[in-house]
């Protein structure tokens, strides 16, 4: 697995990451046994950087992979975030929490459901508008000088919160969702902040949510628990739309003799080299196609031909529910 480094003093880590989150929410059934077979192969792959956050599951997606790494921690680069809280009693209603004591107080639960002794790259999952974030990040910052976390990374900020806490410490990666049908960073200036700040970005659903594999033809492809059914993109006269701009990428795939999700991660590799897509997977025939995907290299005229069928707007509907996609703004 080829290497890239995240931002511009930052590790290395393969160039593909693996999203963990679905293995404990948000994609249907789960299977234990199946998401640490995932992980291990993932590491044998060479896949290193697992991306996981204490409101997956909630709570019992850091234990996952805290028994994937029982024997193996020295192989993985563990990425996990704090923000998210929510009541046991109401697991779906999320809230934030960014203060400086709540930080601290993350930080030490998901080192202990990890079971490990450092975080290597430790995100805040979204920005609390409560809360000044050279506050949250100068309280991040004393973890890293206390040797609990490695590298500070912020998730769907914009770039004025990127250039405010860059004074404050510097920030290793920018977490945010990129694909062929999700743009918003490219528009928001992020992608743009980064690059000049020497901020590595790391996108997660890189698949679009698994809608770009070609996999999903109808919503009733989804479990009755699968969180893709409050997402306007997978509704009605969207998904119908947003089906066609599939079935177009698909062609595509087949003339490049790959599949629709290699080409898509494909897109995202393309895009830069500092770039590491995360795409979420919780099997190992999944994780084996998406790998072969930093094999592929798109010419200039493929590339053009991809912009054409999916320009930044092509995608119909929002990409959030509109109380997570106010959590969004920078």
């Amino acid at each position: 697995m080829i290497r890239r480094q995240l931002g511009r003093t930052g590790p290395f880590v393969a160039a593909l990451g693996l999203g963990c989150m679905g293995m404990s929410e948000g994609y249907g059934a789960a299977d234990e046994d199946e998401a640490v077979s995932t992980i291990h192969r993932a590491l044998d792959l060479g896949i290193n950087l697992l991306d996981t956050a204490d409101i997956y599951g909630p709570l019992t997606n850091e234990l996952l992979i805290g028994r994937a790494l029982r024997d193996r921690r020295s192989q993985a680069f563990v990425a996990t975030k704090f923000g998210f809280v929510t009541d046991k009693d109401a697991a779906q209603e999320r809230n934030l929490d960014a203060r400086p004591e709540y930080v601290r107080q993350a930080c030490e639960a998901s080192l202990r459901r990890l079971g490990i002794e450092t975080i290597d790259l430790y995100y805040l999952h979204r920005v609390d508008p409560l809360v000044p974030i050279e506050d949250t990040v100068g309280a991040m910052a004393q973890l890293v000088a206390e040797g609990k976390v490695r590298y500070l990374g912020l998730s769907e900020v914009g770039p004025d919160a990127l250039a405010r806490a860059s004074k404050v410490h510097p920030i290793t990666a920018l977490q945010s969702e990129y694909s062929l049908w999700t743009r918003d960073i490219e528009a928001n200036g992020a992608l743009t902040a980064c690059r000049e700040l020497g901020i590595g970005v790391v996108p997660f659903s890189p698949l679009g949510r698994g809608f770009l594999t070609g996999a999903i033809r109808t919503p009733d492809d989804f479990d009755v628990n699968d969180f893709r059914r409050d997402h306007p993109r997978f509704q009605g006269e969207n998904f119908a739309r947003n089906l066609q701009l599939v079935a177009d990428v698909r062609q595509l795939a087949a003339a490049k003799q790959c599949t629709p999700g290699q080409l898509a991660l494909a897109w995202v590799l393309a895009q830069g080299d500092d770039l590491v897509p995360i795409p979420d997977t919780k099997r190992r025939e999944r994780l084996e196609e998406n790998c072969r995907a930093v094999d592929i290299h798109l010419s200039a005229d493929e590339l053009a031909s991809i912009a054409a069928i999916f320009p930044p707007d092509a995608a119909a509907g929002a990409r959030y529910p509109e109380a997570m996609l106010a959590m969004t703004v920078s």
